[in-house]
């Protein structure tokens, strides 16, 4: 009778459910840590409070307001893939959790994609907390494709930050990991026009914001708000479709690497 129902067990098993349970248990895990979820979800709205609402009054007008929903949008959802990867990727495999998962009977992408949905589940937060923000007390007026658009853009826009958050995470101990991503994450986003316009800063820096995914990022949700500086559409999506196939491949050979030691 125990074989049988052993035997019953494994013709039902489902691959799909372990993508979904294995989703499910990471968004519940971090939803539980108040030292990612409150910073992740509280930091981006309370900025743009703060100088779209605040600072800016009447001064500023929706411009600002429209400006800043675009970029604090990308901000936001930088922050979810970075430290959602960077910080427990290298945590997990510093306490053996990768090496458990491998010789569990479960798909190997399961593990990745749970994380990537979590992140476009906290990047789809961050976006309509945002937007209510911007709708109520910054005055901004978007028609109702720019508000989905600017939602789209957020929810994959994660992708080039998770796989450089995978590649940290692939690289560095836990303990390193929080302050390796501060250093990348805070100065990206400033050096790429999320916090201020590029044309306030110094001209050497606003020429080399070409550098950052998050300058490209940033122009695809201003384009939305028509507040972009005018580059090629194209040429920003080539370079977070490049970013995000060069981080996978280069975290993912890291992996084998290290099982090969």
């Amino acid at each position: 009778m125990n074989t049988v129902a052993v035997v019953a067990r494994a013709a039902s098993f489902s691959p799909l459910r372990c993508y979904v349970l294995e989703a499910r248990l990471e968004l519940l895990r971090l939803l539980r840590t108040p030292s990612f979820v409150l910073p992740t979800l509280l930091f981006p709205p309370l900025f743009y409070v703060l100088f779209a609402v605040v600072l800016a009054g009447s001064r500023g007008g929706s411009d600002t307001g429209r400006y800043l929903l675009a970029t604090y949008g990308v901000f936001g959802v930088m922050g979810a893939a970075l430290f959602g990867f960077g910080v427990t990727v290298a945590s997990e495999r510093e306490r053996g959790l990768l090496t458990l998962k491998r010789a569990l009977p479960m798909p190997p992408g399961a593990y990745l994609m749970a994380k990537m949905l979590m992140a476009m589940a906290f990047a789809t937060i961050i976006s309509l907390t945002l937007a209510l923000l911007a709708g109520t007390l910054a005055g901004v007026w978007l028609r109702p494709a720019q508000w989905a658009l600017l939602l789209v853009i957020n929810v994959l826009g994660v992708l080039p930050f998770c796989a450089i958050g995978l590649y940290i995470g692939s690289r560095v101990s836990g303990s390193a990991a929080p302050a390796v991503v501060n250093i990348l994450y805070l100065p990206m986003a400033f050096l790429s026009g999320l916090w201020l316009p590029l044309s306030v800063l110094p001209p050497v820096l606003a020429k080399l914001a070409v550098a950052w995914p998050a300058y490209h990022l940033g122009q695809v949700a201003l384009k939305v708000v028509d507040r972009d500086g005018g580059g090629s559409l194209a040429i920003h999506l080539l370079v977070l479709g490049a970013v995000t196939i060069g981080f996978f491949a280069l975290a993912l050979a890291r992996a084998r690497l290290a099982r090969s030691v």
